[in-house]
């Protein structure tokens, strides 16, 4: 049989007729087809892979045996807690010793002047400039077993590590100082640990050291500055009994101590205090209603255990910003650190920022929610919503069959320009410190194209005790339990929460979890009881794949004059969906039958939004009782549609123009609102509000 009949047999073209074929078609039509195919194989060629988990996504954590409702993350695959990741990294001091063996003595700590280049510490000279101002701190008569702690009240600076890689080093207990605690604060820390030595930056900050300590007894001797002093600043530490000396003196006027039989050891030295971390108003998702400041106790094994338990996640470089003073910082630290990676400072001003990272070029990106959300916001401008909002969902469907890239071709054409706004190399991002909107997350998720990370914790569990999975980028939820922790959920029966339900108040037990409070016993046990679990003061939930997801608050709650439990923060992180609103402070209280609020509304879409409305003018025209009422009603229909009860809904509203920060004292250093001093702040404005309102 010919192959022309067979072909014909086959109803297979012959050559001849497909090449006519191709002929009859128009311009148009081929070069439509062409781009097709090439557009096929392109995607068939760099088609990605999803990223593997490290366990079964839809089981991130299982049930203990024992019959307390205790749950453990499926990563460990039955096996114990974990302690640390590497046998010879067991305590801090090892960790910076490690990682000086993995860098080959590479670079470890950067900084940087504006509009310079970062200058690189060594390992081994950040080292040897600890082990120096440690044999400081020795001649000065400090040690382990007697004036072990260091105060340490500075910005984020390479002598900052320095300085605690310095108490490491010889056994000696760091407790970071930060002015927004206030003058009485600050006092009250410096006589509870009867600290002798501060290690300051600036001389405004020893300044305010003197201020706190002034015309009062305290056990203050020596304030080592970093930066360079006048005589003026010596003469009034003298008045109060103070020398101030500078650091490089410091560190090169003492004959350096061999530290081999002075160092702390794994043997011995594993559940040793390794700093004392103090805690106003609200650490990271716990809040703590008292007058003075706490020092929570956290060991090396504390540390060590919290940081090895991201090391299923992640190292690098790193840009440090976030507050040394607290513990999410020093937890990503040590991270960084005992891989042998470095670690970059920003300036000093949160402004520089964006320049920081674009000469840094970071790929770890540790953030908290309130720069996620302006981040948010400058991405999400009116003009290009729509565009965003197409690719966003292309990028979307691709997360959610858990891959995650910064190459494709929405990021080319669309995205470029967010993520070179953080350096274009960030691979890795971590949120924790305060709730995050599941729209802002999802949506900087895709946007950025890299690995990002949702956690959840508190001081007293040395930073995280929870962590969203390499692989799932779902929102609305904070993870399982870390490697190094357990979690359960106990009863709150008068807020109808009950572990039976999968609900309860969030409790967290492990390695990772403090000793206590300084020299505060009866605070110590109202946080840990007699088996170890730290009670949190979260309300959590667990979902069906064995994550946790917060949903209320206990420490945070109060009763409304008619006897119902209000959770503030719930109303207001529904509120601050609204465009028009940047922040919010809901405020009740057990003698009143309502809720009010305070709202700064946000400056960059409320004349937008406004317009929209028919309602003209500035910024600060339209605050003033311009878009009162339709910012209210929008807000009380977002609550509505977010299952508020009415009883939880504000009543009435003030527009403010002043965003709550730092600066102002309504924020705390990791930018939580610092709701005691709101209260105070707003006090007038909130009177009058009740006393217009009919009930």
């Amino acid at each position: 049989m010919q192959a022309h009949e067979l072909l014909k047999q086959l109803r297979i073209p012959e050559l001849s007729e497909v090449r006519d074929y191709f002929r009859s078609l128009s311009t148009n039509t081929l070069l439509g087809m062409g781009a097709f195919t090439a557009v096929t194989a392109y995607w068939f060629a760099t088609r990605p892979k999803a990223l593997k988990p490290p366990c079964d996504l839809r089981m991130q954590s299982v049930e203990l045996p024992g019959g307390e409702f205790a749950r453990r993350g499926a990563v460990l695959n039955g096996g114990p807690l974990l302690s640390h990741f590497y046998e010879d990294a067991k305590t801090m001091y090892e960790c910076f010793h490690r990682g000086l063996r993995e860098s080959k003595n590479g670079p470890c700590l950067g900084s940087r002047k504006p509009k310079q280049p970062y200058e690189w510490l060594s390992y081994s000279e950040v080292i040897e400039r600890a082990e120096h101002l440690g044999s400081a701190f020795l001649h000065k008569g400090h040690s382990k077993d007697r004036d072990p702690y260091i105060g340490i009240f500075s910005q984020n600076r390479p002598e900052w590590t320095i300085s605690e890689l310095a108490c490491y080093t010889y056994s000696l207990i760091s407790v970071p100082l930060y002015d927004t605690l206030g003058t009485e604060a600050i006092g009250y820390i410096l006589e509870k640990a009867c600290i002798s030595t501060v290690v300051c930056d600036v001389p405004e900050k020893a300044k305010l050291l003197l201020d706190c300590v002034s015309g009062r007894q305290h056990t203050v001797k020596t304030l080592i500055l970093i930066e360079n002093f006048d005589a003026d600043l010596v003469s009034r530490a003298q008045q109060c009994g103070i020398d101030i000396v500078s650091l490089k003196d410091t560190e090169v006027n003492k004959p350096r101590i061999v530290c081999s039989n002075l160092c702390i050891t794994p043997v011995n030295a594993v559940d040793a205090c390794v700093c004392v971390c103090a805690m106003m108003d609200t650490t990271f998702l716990v809040w703590f209603l008292t007058g003075n400041p706490k020092g929570a106790m956290l060991t090396h094994r504390n540390v060590v255990s919290n940081s090895s338990a991201f090391i299923y996640v992640t190292k690098d470089v790193h840009i440090s910003y976030l507050p040394l003073a607290h513990m999410f910082e020093r937890v990503v630290q040590g991270l960084i650190l005992v891989h042998g990676a470095r670690i970059g400072y920003f300036q000093g001003d949160i402004r520089t920022l964006m320049d920081d990272l674009m000469t840094l070029k970071p790929t770890v990106f540790p953030v908290v929610p309130r720069l996620l959300n302006r981040m948010f916001d400058k991405a999400n401008s009116p003009l290009k919503r729509r565009i965003l909002e197409f690719a966003f969902r292309r990028k979307e469907n691709e997360m959610k069959s858990g891959i995650m890239r910064r190459d494709s071709v929405w990021d080319k054409i669309i995205f470029k320009k967010v993520q070179a706004s953080v350096g274009g190399h960030v691979r890795m991002m971590l949120t924790g410190a305060a709730p995050i909107s599941a729209t802002v997350l999802t949506f900087l998720r895709a946007a950025l194209g890299c690995q990002f990370y949702e956690g959840y914790g508190q001081t007293e569990c040395t930073a995280g005790s929870t962590t969203t999975l390499p692989g799932d980028w779902t929102a609305g939820h904070v993870g399982a339990p870390l490697p190094c922790n357990d979690i359960k959920l106990v009863d709150v029966a008068e807020m109808n929460y009950y572990a039976t339900k999968g609900e309860g108040e969030v409790c967290v037990r492990g390695p990772n979890v403090f000793k206590g409070y300084l020299k505060d016993p009866e605070k110590t046990k109202e946080a840990l009881d007699e088996d170890g679990w730290v009670h949190t003061g979260d309300i959590g939930r667990w979902l069906p794949n064995g994550t946790l997801q917060i949903v209320d608050r206990k420490k945070h709650i109060f009763k409304l004059a008619q006897g119902e439990y209000i959770a503030p923060e719930k109303i207001e992180n529904i509120y601050i969906r609204s465009e028009a609103v940047a922040q919010t402070f809901v405020h009740g209280d057990s003698l009143q039958a309502c809720l009010v609020a305070i709202i700064v509304p946000d400056p960059d879409f409320l004349p937008g939004w406004a317009k929209k409305r028919g309602i003209e003018g500035s910024y600060e025209e339209l605050c003033k009782n311009k878009v009162k009422k339709a910012i209210l009603e929008d807000i009380v229909k977002l609550g509505k549609e977010s299952g508020l009860k009415s009883f939880e809904q504000v009543k009435d509203i003030v527009l403010h123009t002043e965003m709550f920060s730092v600066q102002n004292g309504l924020l705390t250093p990791t930018l939580k609102a610092k709701r005691t001093d709101l209260r105070k702040h707003f006090r007038k404005q909130i009177d009058e509000l009740y006393s217009n309102i009919k009930m």
